[in-house]
């Protein structure tokens, strides 16, 4: 399956411009894990660092679940891949983890995102997460900046991988 990154408009109002932000860097993490094999995308490729794509595919995924739905629907923190809050499992567990779960998780957490910001009526919607309140604004440029962290590191990966560089 082919990704398609789109660009953020270049001149929009500011929910569209934070989300294609969002959407072009959710898009860019799944274009460094194209064309990879199970077992690459387990590979911890830069010693010490136990990240890999995988890795980070699955702690993407925690990210999205904890800020969308505690933020915007109530919900309470929960992790997919780890107990306890653990936020290392996603990352330490890779060489047993189930690629195919990996990947569904994510994307329905991404979708699931997408649908609690498009029913949200503006940005300034709060929502109580850890010991203060957080604006659906905040939340979108936090996980931006996470996504953009975290693709660098996925530049990186992917080309001790197998030499593929760009963006």
């Amino acid at each position: 399956m082919s990704t398609d990154r789109v660009l953020a408009p270049f001149e929009a109002d500011e929910r569209t411009t934070l989300t294609g932000f969002l959407d072009f860097q959710r898009a860019t993490l799944a274009v460094k894990c194209e064309g990879l094999t199970d077992d690459q995308l387990r590979q911890q490729a830069v010693p010490p660092s136990r990240l890999s794509l995988l890795g980070l595919v699955r702690h993407m995924a925690e990210v999205e679940r904890n800020w969308f739905r505690p933020v915007l629907g109530g919900e309470p923190m929960t992790l997919y891949f780890g107990s306890e809050m653990d936020w290392e499992a996603s990352f330490r567990e890779v060489p047993t983890a189930d690629v195919a779960e990996a990947f569904r998780i994510w994307r329905a957490e991404c979708d699931h995102s997408r649908a609690l910001t498009t029913a949200a009526p503006s940005l300034d919607v709060r929502g109580f997460r850890h010991s203060g309140y957080v604006s659906l604004r905040w939340v979108i440029t936090h996980l931006i900046e996470e996504y953009a962290r975290h693709n660098g590191h996925a530049d990186l990966l992917r080309e001790r991988l197998d030499g593929s560089t760009g963006e």
